[in-house]
């Protein structure tokens, strides 16, 4: 644990994953005067950039992500030449700290090593909806862009005028501007004492990525060292004068209420504080151990609910309690489409809640000062929690400060912030700096899984193998993923709720967004029917694809894995376990073949080689995207092969790794990796495409081994037992 008192910590942060839906106010606004803070940042060049309003094709449909009209991406040119980038956007391991300094020293010219990132800070930072969908280089990475292009144009106005030379005799390099004559004046040159403030009367031209030099060139990760060496800080490395730990009494199950609290022995414990408002009951001590020990004397009963649900019986449920459904994509007539098949295959999909089993679990500091609180959390959502927090607090927006330091994982887990709201509630409550840091089995209890989901698909081929129609429901996953993009001409796909929401599957306990939401459920249940009509038309499983394809950028991207592993057609099952699955995310495409062996005794199921290529277009740093992907398919394997979460009504069994089974080095599979070189194309996401077909490419190379199907995730050696002896 490191020692960090200070305020002002420049650092990076946090991840992953929400739909376009249940986000923060897009409406809010900067909550700090342009003077006031232009004065916060100090001296240099302030660029000012103002985006209109932007919309995110997803699925089908517009979902507003809208961006504040003004200061929502800028930058500043310091006194001594370094750049420093200011964003919303936080840093959990996907590598924007990285990719936007790319962005951002390309358009500049200057070194990648000059520029720095401040990420996550409210006080600092514009505001920003939160970090997830693979959202930050699609649709914050152009006006970054613009920022800096525009910075750029500033420049050389300014040493026209200092060098008397129009400007359109110099040029930009290396982080100066220099004129024909050889004559150069540094970027720190032009700023040195000065704050100056200017927008351009012209739109600033930005490189063309024939021009690139930085961008789509590999690059080390900024943020590699202080991690590799320990220097990095997390929230629950923040110390700050005074501090206490907070250990919180929990429910032993979901909608438990508390019918009676003792505190008295908790009480009675020299430097305990203890407290009660309502539903947060906790102790806290100027060390973690003692609170946590405290906790225990703490006597509660509580009235549990009934229920019969469980891992097996939650589909019946979910089918019975989800809303009506909303056709999102349809052509033709299903009937017309069936009269013409002459093969129909019908089958339900099912998959289980999933944890997000972040390394570092929730954790927070809270220090509620009469002028100002300031909250250092793990969290996906800085705006949001400040939002949050002021309105618990009574306070305006701008007496709450968010700073986010280095995030360990969140995968869309890390958005609600209850960990900091618990803290920012019991600093107000003992006037001391709180720390909220969750053990475990608390992040497994409150943490909101992936829903629990059921797809229905009917679909057949005709004699030539083209399908004929297609008929998907799904019901409490959400729309992310399920619309086809095959050439079928009688089609119908029906979302019946996000399973997000109260009521969208009557879920037992909270549920929420996990890496590319809803897609890796629809994409398994997708890919895995389409397998089942290429088995059934006797067609090699490629070439039923391309058969049934006229996207090019689907093709493409098909075509490039087969090449890259060497494909042979062949029909399955055809006891090679070879197989393969199509999927697109994020504005991202991606293919997948995997070579599996099955232990048919001990229905063990070891994945011994993955191919991904990704059409994701321009790549920003192919070094960062490579890592990506082998990170997404090396956790697919996990919510593939062995994670879910087993409970009982609101009752969680799963409260560690010992029985809820993450991947593990021993199941490394050999990975290699395809990006398709696209530089003229828009950059698309790069976070989460490429975990989406590992469930849907495991299950149809199972098939490719054995003849065995298998319809529900996670595929345990249990459930691929019993699927070989359906045979």
């Amino acid at each position: 644990m490191k020692d960090n008192s200070h305020s002002e910590i420049d650092v990076f942060d946090a991840c992953l994953e929400r739909n376009f839906q249940d986000i923060a106010n897009p409406e809010a606004a900067f909550p700090m005067d342009r003077r006031d803070f232009v004065k916060l940042l100090g001296a240099g060049i302030v660029i000012l950039v103002s985006i209109p309003r932007l919309g995110a094709q997803q699925g089908g449909r517009r979902r507003g992500q809208q961006l504040p009209d003004d200061l929502n991406a800028f930058l500043r040119i310091g006194e001594d030449g370094k750049v420093t980038g200011f964003t919303g956007k936080i840093e959990m391991g996907q590598g924007i700290v990285t990719s936007l300094a790319q962005m951002l020293a390309e358009q500049l010219d200057v070194e990648l090593d000059t520029v720095e990132m401040v990420m996550g800070d409210t006080d600092r930072c514009p505001w920003d909806m939160g970090t997830f969908g693979s959202m930050t280089t699609r649709f914050f990475g152009p006006p970054f862009r613009a920022a800096a292009a525009e910075a750029k144009a500033v420049l050389v106005e300014l040493a026209a005028e200092r060098l008397s030379v129009p400007r359109d005799q110099l040029r930009t390099a290396n982080g100066a501007v220099h004129d024909h004559a050889g004559r150069s004046i540094t970027y720190g040159e032009l700023t040195k004492g000065q704050r100056i403030v200017r927008k351009l009367d012209r739109k600033a031209v930005e490189d063309t990525p024939s021009e690139f030099t930085i961008t789509g060139k590999p690059a080390l990760r900024k943020d590699a060292k202080v991690k590799v060496t320990g220097e990095a800080l997390y929230a629950g490395d923040i110390r700050r004068p005074g501090m206490l730990y907070a250990s919180i009494l929990r429910p032993p199950s979901h909608a438990a209420k508390v019918t009676r609290v003792d505190t008295s022995a908790a009480r009675k414990q020299e430097g305990v504080h203890v407290v009660e408002q309502g539903d947060l009951v906790a102790v806290l001590h100027e060390y973690p151990d003692i609170a946590a020990r405290a906790l225990k004397a703490v006597k509660a009963d509580f009235d549990l609910p009934e229920s019969d649900l469980n891992q097996d019986t939650i589909f019946e449920h979910v089918l019975r309690s989800s809303p009506a459904g909303e056709t999102v994509a349809q052509g033709g007539t299903l009937a017309e489409g069936e009269q013409a098949a002459e093969q129909v295959i019908e089958a339900t999909y099912l998959d289980g809640y999933v944890a997000h089993a972040p390394m570092e679990p929730h954790t927070a500091l809270a220090d509620v000062q009469r002028e100002k609180t300031t909250i250092w959390a793990s969290t996906q959502t800085p705006f949001r929690l400040k939002e949050s927090a002021a309105r618990q607090l009574g306070v305006l927006p701008e007496k709450v400060r968010v700073i986010t330091p280095f995030v360990g994982g969140g995968f869309g887990g890390k958005t609600s912030n209850r960990q900091a709201l618990e803290a920012v509630r019991l600093s107000k409550a003992v006037g001391k700096p709180v720390q909220v840091a969750w053990t475990r089995a608390e992040e497994f209890f409150y943490d909101t899984f992936r829903p629990a989901a059921v797809v229905k698909i009917k679909a057949g081929t005709a004699a030539s193998g083209a399908i004929s129609f297609w008929d998907y429901r799904v019901y409490s996953a959400g729309q992310r993923g399920s619309e086809q993009y095959y050439d079928i001409p009688h089609h119908k796909t029906v979302v019946y709720g996000s399973g997000w929401r109260a009521g969208d599957g009557g879920h037992p306990f909270g549920t929420g967004a996990w890496r590319a939401p809803a897609n890796n459920t629809n994409t398994f249940a997708r890919e895995s029917h389409i397998d089942m009509l290429a088995a059934r038309a006797g067609l090699d499983p490629i070439e039923f694809r391309l058969q049934n394809l006229k996207d090019k950028r689907m093709r493409r991207v098909l075509e490039a894995v087969a090449e890259k592993a060497n494909w042979k057609p062949v029909k399955s099952p055809s006891g090679r376990g070879f197989g393969v699955a199509t999927g697109i995310d994020a504005g991202t495409y991606v293919a997948h073949i995997a070579e599996v062996q099955v232990n048919r005794r001990t229905g063990k199921v070891q994945v011994k080689r993955v191919i991904c290529a990704q059409d994701m277009g321009l790549c920003v740093n192919p070094a960062g995207a490579e890592l990506q992907m082998e990170g997404c398919v090396m956790m697919g394997l996990g919510y593939t092969l062995t994670e879910e979460i087993r409970f009982t009504g609101g009752a969680i069994h799963d409260s560690n790794f010992d029985t809820y089974k993450i991947p593990r080095f021993s199941w490394l599979p050999e990975i290699e990796t395809v990006i398709l070189d696209l530089k003229e194309d828009p950059a698309q996401g790069g976070g989460e495409p490429a975990i989406i077909c590992v469930g849907a490419v495991i299950a149809n190379s199972i098939f490719d081994a054995t003849g065995a199907r298998l319809f529900r995730l996670p595929m345990t050696p249990e459930r691929v037992k019993e699927a070989l002896s359906n045979i």
